[in-house]
């Protein structure tokens, strides 16, 4: 097929055809490919398309958010969301999903961190692979993302994140690692930013080397949407197609690059053969039936209930009697969170409240009050009408959360802490002296310091369309509540490594942490938490005996010590005790979901696997074992180890580095530049000038233009956002401009701007307003002439072949 075609139908291959379909090329059968967003449920759009979930879309099932999701530490039910996922695609004749997200929650700020699993790489990657198989299994291409160190959503188009490559290997890497070899995806998704300098989608060590050299993917890569920055460079480096539609300014590039020399003819043709292989692939797609919603609605459900962390239960004030009197308050109790904001938004089938939700179950409700205002505004009004049902009730239900403006793609938080009316109305309610059973709604960590002020915290993340049914299910136990937390959750925010040093605010993001993220951190510098990594209460108890090693794994037996049956999460971690070596602790290494009857007891076992004692060596460019006495843990969180063993391994014994003493400690507020550039190798990169205002920079730098009108034009965007920030309600579009550098531009206009044009836009902004005009009106005509050009040659296939 690649013979057949001609140099430039092999480079239109490169960009899309509109926002959501790749390029076909007719004469010789290769078909469009079509994209939709769907880490928590498909989002196809009808009439007209963008990428940030603006207009409409066809209903799908709303599964929990990934980050819900992995608090069930269930590979299966991972792989039965992934197989609804890809039956939905299917039935929509979608060919590639583009999701799961599994970023490492780098911070707890991060603003997509609903979308990512964990802040541990093995989690992440073991429940991404099994998305993906579920997926694919559809016939469907799963498209995991976004490759890779995207920690951000400041600057998330132009943000260069610098680390180690060990740390790169080890944490921000692993998980990838793992979804690849496991999963084997069709395609996989580059991320918007540099990595060490180099744009993910041209980063040849990322795409070549790694990706494809060493894991072995055989599938294609996709940029972010408006991900695109030299289409050569990409080529060369192993990236894939830019998406949505830079339109055949792109092609050009590619075409005359390979008339120079400066592109390889091998190199265009190996991505142009992984787009037509990426169409074979969802071309063989069987026919399918029409959806069975119903089941994908108990899925969801059940995915829900399974992923709902119990965080305190005082007196066992759970699960409430039959016929307790309730009041339900809370204006998520009403309109409930159940998604993310940005491109993961679903159209759901259906979706249910816990005001509609709570007559399905035996409980007496004794009304339903407000609490507060969504807006986060003070309402004294409303407060005290919630605080007078209370006292008519045996116990309030109050549903709490993060807003919508809080949780979005395009924005960090800039705090852990929840809406202060909602903290208002919880201090009114405890001084009055009732019981309080809080639910949150929240696809991250949020401070729960005011735990004092209720005697339960079942903490539901964002569950989806049926997620209020399945809060009432743990509740009033029909479900036993077995979810355990897939992120640390701290004190304080100081108390977070990245702190404070996230997010960034210039060019470069230095991951000054190294390896230490989440409960790595925690546990090596005995930093305390008010919730551990792998945390979670039920209504059973279980006890853990009889640890027994051997060189392939670990058995214990586990006990459910309760008379209620239940499920617990065993966990493996290792840790190497005076290592040579910077190290965490403790490392997740394994993980066994066990369900028992009351007073039962089962033997589980966990074998270890290629990822358990091996650390990237720098110096050999491979992964090593290091010899010595390991400690093998096992226990119900990072911070609860209930029995532990030892094990003599054979490997190599590295020299101790000298110069990481505060990395030896753990201690991040200690650490120098001159120890940072120790670990890394070599000189941190210096700031670029930010006096002249380049391609690459986000239209967020027009504050410190030269052209006044520019200036102006940066006022009015970041007045739209602080609008919409009083509202309540993200302005999705305009966060992503304000993000977004000028080169995306010409990347997502469909063909309408040139990157030469683009070039005229920065010069106008830099002071130069006649020279650019006159770049931008010149570069109108040509692209325009060009274009028609180019696409006559592809219409004819036998003047294309001259």
């Amino acid at each position: 097929m690649i013979k057949k075609l001609t140099t430039l139908e092999k480079a239109s291959l490169f960009g899309g055809r509109d926002v959501w379909h790749t390029r076909a090329v007719a004469r010789l059968g290769v078909e469009s490919v079509s994209f939709a967003d769907g880490p928590t449920g498909l989002r196809k759009q009808v009439g007209s398309g963008d990428h940030l979930g603006l207009n409409a879309s066809e209903p799908a099932t709303c599964f929990p958010t990934s980050a819900t999701i992995a608090n069930s530490w269930d590979v299966e039910l991972a792989e039965e969301v992934g197989q609804a996922l890809g039956a939905e695609a299917a039935a929509l004749d979608v060919d590639v999903v583009l999701g799961p997200g599994l970023n490492i929650k780098r911070s707890p700020l991060a603003g997509r961190c609903f979308e990512y699993f964990s802040e541990d790489p093995f989690l992440s990657g073991k429940l991404a692979a099994a998305y993906i198989r579920g997926i694919q299994s559809c016939g469907v291409a799963a498209s995991p993302k976004h490759f890779a160190v995207n920690s951000q959503e400041l600057r998330r188009m132009a943000s260069n994140s610098v680390l180690d490559e060990r740390t790169l290997r080890e944490i921000y890497l692993t998980g990838f690692e793992i979804a690849v070899r496991e999963g084997e995806p069709w395609t996989i998704m580059s991320s918007y930013n540099l990595v060490n300098g180099v744009y993910a989608n041209e980063n040849k060590h990322l795409l070549t080397e790694i990706l494809r050299d060493e894991w072995g993917f055989d599938g294609m890569v996709v940029t972010d949407w408006g991900g695109g920055n030299d289409v050569v460079a990409a080529a060369r480096a192993g990236g894939g197609v830019e998406m949505p539609a830079p339109g055949l300014d792109s092609a050009r590039q590619l075409v005359d690059a390979v008339a120079a020399g400066r592109l390889d003819i091998a190199d265009l043709d190996a991505r142009a053969a992984e787009v037509v292989k990426l169409s074979e692939r969802v071309a063989a797609r069987r026919a399918t039936g029409p959806v069975d919603f119903d089941t994908h609605d108990q899925l969801a459900q059940r995915a829900a209930e399974q992923s709902i962390v119990l965080l305190k239960n005082q007196d066992a004030i759970l699960p409430l009697a039959p016929q307790t009197r309730v009041a339900l308050i809370g204006d998520m109790a009403i309109t409930p969170r159940y998604q993310g904001a940005g491109s993961s938004m679903v159209n759901p089938t259906r979706l249910v409240s816990a005001v509609e939700a709570i007559g399905q179950f035996d409980v007496d409700l004794v009304g339903v009050a407000q609490g507060y205002r969504r807006d986060r505004r003070p309402d004294a009004g409303l407060v005290a009408e919630a605080v007078e049902l209370a006292g008519r009730s045996d116990v309030a239900v109050v549903f709490i959360g993060l807003d919508e403006f809080s949780e979005t793609e395009g924005l960090d938080r800039s705090t852990l802490d929840l809406p202060d009316n909602q903290m208002t109305l919880l201090r009114a309610l405890a001084a009055r002296g009732v019981q309080v059973i809080t639910v949150v709604s929240a696809g991250a960590v949020v401070d729960t310091g005011w735990e004092p002020l209720t005697q339960a915290i079942v903490h539901a993340y964002l569950g989806g369309q049926s997620g209020a049914r399945a809060v009432w299910r743990v509740v009033t136990g029909q479900v036993n509540p077995s979810g355990r937390l897939a992120e640390s959750d701290p004190l304080a925010l100081d108390d977070t490594p990245a702190h404070p040093h996230f997010p960034a605010s210039g060019h470069h993001s230095y991951y000054r942490e190294g390896p230490f993220v989440g409960y790595r951190y925690y546990q090596t510098a005995n930093v305390p938490v008010r919730y551990p990594f792998g945390f979670g209460l039920g209504y059973s108890t279980f006890e853990y005996s009889d640890l027994a090693v051997d060189q392939n794994g670990v058995d214990v037996t586990i006990t459910n010590t309760s008379q209620v049956a239940g499920a617990d999460v065993v966990q493996l971690y290792v840790g190497l005790p005076g290592s040579a070596l910077v190290r965490p602790a403790r490392e997740l290494k394994g993980f066994a979901k066990v369900a028992l009857d009351a007073g039962a007891s089962g033997r589980v076992r966990i074998d270890f696997d290629d990822y358990t004692w091996r650390h990237f060596d720098v110096s050999a460019d491979q992964w090593q074992v290091e010899a010595g006495q390991w400690q093998v843990m096992v226990g119900a969180s990072s911070a609860d180890i209930r029995l532990t063993a030892t094990l003599d391994l054979d490997g190599v014994t590295p020299a101790r580095q000298p110069g990481l003493d505060g990395y030896r400690r753990a201690d991040l507020r200690s650490i120098t530049v001159a120890e940072f550039e120790t670990l890394l190798g070599h000189p941190i990169p210096a700031e670029p000038n930010a006096a002249v205002l380049a391609i690459d920079d986000p239209l967020s730098s027009l504050a410190r233009a030269k052209w006044p009108p520019a200036r102006l034009i940066h006022r009015i965007l970041a007045g739209n956002i602080k609008r919409a920030e009083r509202r309540g309600t993200p302005d999705l579009n305009v966060l992503f401009v304000y993000n977004m550098p000028f080169r995306a531009i010409a990347k997502m206009s469909n063909g309408m701007v040139s990157m030469a044009m683009v070039e005229g836009i920065v010069d106008v902004v830099n002071g130069h307003p006649l020279r650019g005009l006159r770049s931008i009106v010149a570069g109108f005509f040509a692209n325009r002439r060009d274009n028609r050009r180019t696409q006559e040659f592809l219409d004819n296939s036998r003047e294309a072949g001259r």
